[in-house]
């Protein structure tokens, strides 16, 4: 008798293999292992729910993430072969790649339509994970949605992209997408008063690095220190990084702007392309930079808000015109960022152009100030 010849490697996991390196394979085995033996199936497999506790995963959103890195076969039995394959499409792919594996993540009833019901079923266990709690609004109007559809919404929405980016990650503080700065503002200030929540702060950002998402202080609001121009710069004279201009109107809507450069002395509007616009209720929305040129509106009494080629955004506005109910501004504390800032430099109307630029953009610049 021969021989008996082990079964062919399993192509996908081949290709996969060549992804990592041998010693993050040896991390991986070491951590199907470790799993595998918490899972009482004789150490073979990993257990859906073993995978789940592990990933911080539950609910819909992971039993889908299971039933995709077992490539659907309902056995409830994870190999060290899939978790390979699993994570090197997922983390290693293509940016095509790794977003047809979230469109298909996301497609919670596994029916081949991204519906809207799929969609909020993934924001309620995504936002049920970082707040035990619910944010206004989707981002999408359609009862399904395209590939291209999805893409475009992970642009719109990419705290939601940068979550289920890092779900194969362990959870701990510093995993993207489940960061939430800490909002600082006096002791005496009734927080029911402030437009900025939790659930905004984590929606804004996504659309910022892991250094800004730290500590956000409170610099100026218009119930305390005045619906004026002159006021507003006054209260933030003294602070030189990035700033959120947020904006409550008369309709109710929420949405404003990030001011990514501390204020120095220019002789005209300055910033990068770091700047953003954001929509935060009735819908969440992030703008980011088109690159395009555009003509700025100025407001006089009340303001306006246009569609906006600089930022490819719609009217934040219901109606076009703007009436500030309440506004905020807040400081971005960097990581490096020194908590005693210098002396201010150049006068107050100098130093604030970035802002007045960025109330400009959302409709407010005041001229009779």
């Amino acid at each position: 008798m021969g021989n008996a010849q082990s079964p062919p490697a399993d192509p996908r996991f081949v290709s996969a293999s060549r992804a990592f390196t041998q010693n993050e394979l040896e991390e991986l085995k070491s951590l199907f292992m470790s799993l595998a033996a918490q899972s009482q199936n004789n150490a073979k497999h990993i257990s859906s729910s073993v995978f789940q506790v592990y990933f911080g995963l539950n609910g819909p959103l992971g039993e889908r993430m299971f039933d995709l890195a077992t490539q659907n076969r309902k056995d409830q039995k994870l190999s060290f072969e899939d978790l390979v394959v699993a994570k090197a499409t997922y983390e290693k792919g293509t940016k095509d790649e790794i977003e047809e594996f979230l469109y298909q993540l996301v497609d919670i009833n596994d029916d081949g339509i991204l519906g809207r019901s799929d969609l909020e079923s993934v924001l309620i266990a995504m936002l049920d994970s970082i707040f035990s709690t619910k944010i206004s609004g989707t981002g999408c109007n359609e009862e399904s949605m395209s590939f291209e559809d999805f893409k475009a919404w992970c642009t719109l929405i990419p705290s939601a992209r940068k979550f289920l980016g890092s779900l194969l990650m362990h959870p701990d503080p510093g995993r993207p997408g489940c960061q939430v700065p800490r909002l600082l503002h006096l002791e005496n200030i009734d927080s029911s008063i402030l437009l900025l929540r939790k659930e905004y702060a984590w929606h804004i950002g996504g659309a910022l690095s892991q250094q800004e998402l730290e500590e956000w202080k409170l610099l100026y609001h218009s119930a305390l220190n005045g619906l004026s121009f002159n006021t507003f710069l006054g209260s933030i004279s003294n602070d030189e990084g990035p700033t959120l201009l947020i904006i409550k109107d008369k309709e109710g809507y929420i949405y404003g702007g990030y001011a990514s450069q501390p204020w120095e002395k220019h002789g005209d509007f300055y910033g990068d392309m770091k700047s953003f616009l954001f929509q935060l209720y009735p819908k969440a929305a992030i703008f980011r930079p088109t690159g395009a040129n555009n003509n700025l509106q100025w407001g006089f009494d009340q303001g306006h808000s246009f569609t906006c080629t600089t930022f490819g955004s719609p009217s934040l506005s219901k109606t076009g015109r703007i009436y500030p109910e309440v506004i905020e501004c807040w400081g971005v504390i960097k990581g490096s960022q020194k908590e005693n800032q210098d002396a201010v430099k150049g006068t107050v109307l100098d130093r604030f152009k970035e802002d007045r630029h960025m109330l400009n953009m959302v409709g407010l610049a005041n001229s009779s100030e």
